[in-house]
């Protein structure tokens, strides 16, 4: 069940819009998945955290989510029947009482409600009960069911809202490190263009509002998540904001030093190697990783000496430095 967004905030229900900006944004650095590349459940904590923001940042959704009108996640429930079918005068018989209908809409901005409704002879009818309860339990039958059982006043189960549906769209290692464009199909057969921002790592979820099952009755239909799936690339492999790159050199290179060219995501770059460079000594890039909140990471370049074909010069050489060898390469083991 989802937490309250007040609660996943950190900030008190009188808080301003000001106020809960700030602890948004401070949390949001704490929480950030490349701030903790270690932690499986980082990127969930922050989408909670973005859907908090995305209700309590509209005036109009968390005003409703004060009155108890929408949940959470930002869709209707309701807050109870007190009142129906009693005879103290809100109940059928009630003449001009007030009943505690109401007409209720939904559209883009969510639970809305407008002015007192009655039957014709002043209280509820079974009519007005089933309409305000078939709308305000929304999406719930996507999720289980009508929790009364399905039409209470008989004729049928109650038609289910529209189902969320989780699609998981493979991007190319690069697509994901510089940015582009993904064409996503929905169950539909609608094609969407998403945006795949810089620096998006593998497992990052993307929502789109109204794109997942249709309802039934003119109910609003569900969403849908993507979940971004990035493929391996022969040669950079990401941790956290930083990327690992595996240089081969060859084995004069590697005795001289010289300059050599290295990948990076924005082309090659000119790396410089230091005589007797040995095997898995690493060369830090600064900011050649992938892009986050606080700036891009390093690339890790560490280098692979391999040995050229098999010759009796090469043969004679390694002879040579067998014999002037002094010390153990092993020796620390």
């Amino acid at each position: 069940m989802p937490r309250d967004p007040y609660d996943v905030i950190g900030v008190a229900r009188t808080a301003s819009a000001e106020d809960i900006k700030r602890a948004f944004r401070k949390k949001a650095k704490a929480l950030h998945p490349d701030a903790n590349p270690n932690d499986p459940k980082a990127q969930d904590r922050f989408a909670e955290l973005n859907n908090a923001y995305e209700l309590l940042s509209d005036e109009a959704k968390r005003q409703a989510f004060d009155r108890g009108e929408i949940d959470a996640e930002g869709k209707p429930r309701f807050s109870g029947f007190e009142g129906f079918g009693r005879s103290g005068g809100r109940g059928a018989g009630g003449g001009g009482a007030e009943t505690i209908f109401e007409t209720f809409s939904f559209g883009q901005d969510g639970f809305r409600r407008s002015g007192g409704r009655r039957g014709a002879g002043g209280g509820a009818t079974a009519d007005d009960f089933f309409d305000i309860l078939s709308g305000m339990t929304g999406r719930a039958g996507a999720r289980g069911g009508d929790p009364f059982g399905g039409n209470p006043f008989g004729g049928g189960p109650e038609p289910a809202g529209g189902e969320d549906v989780t699609l998981t769209v493979k991007v190319p290692f690069l697509d994901a490190a510089r940015g582009a464009t993904q064409r996503v199909v929905l169950p539909s057969g609608e094609a969407v263009d998403i945006k795949i921002p810089a620096g998006t790592r593998d497992g990052h979820r993307m929502r789109l509002r109204g794109k997942g099952k249709a309802a039934s009755l003119g109910r609003p239909a569900g969403d849908a998540y993507v979940v971004i799936a990035v493929e391996p690339h022969p040669h950079f492999r990401a941790e956290g904001r930083d990327i690992r790159l595996e240089l081969p050199i060859a084995l004069d290179e590697a005795i001289l030093g010289g300059k050599v060219r290295a990948p990076t995501l924005d082309g090659e770059v000119e790396l410089t190697l230091p005589p007797m460079t040995a095997s898995g000594k690493s060369f830090r890039l600064r900011g050649k990783g992938l892009a986050g909140p606080d700036g891009p990471g390093d690339l890790y370049v560490t280098t692979k000496i391999v040995l050229p074909e098999a010759s009796a010069d090469l043969e004679g050489f390694a002879r040579v430095l067998k014999e002037r060898r002094k010390t153990d390469p092993r020796q620390a083991m």
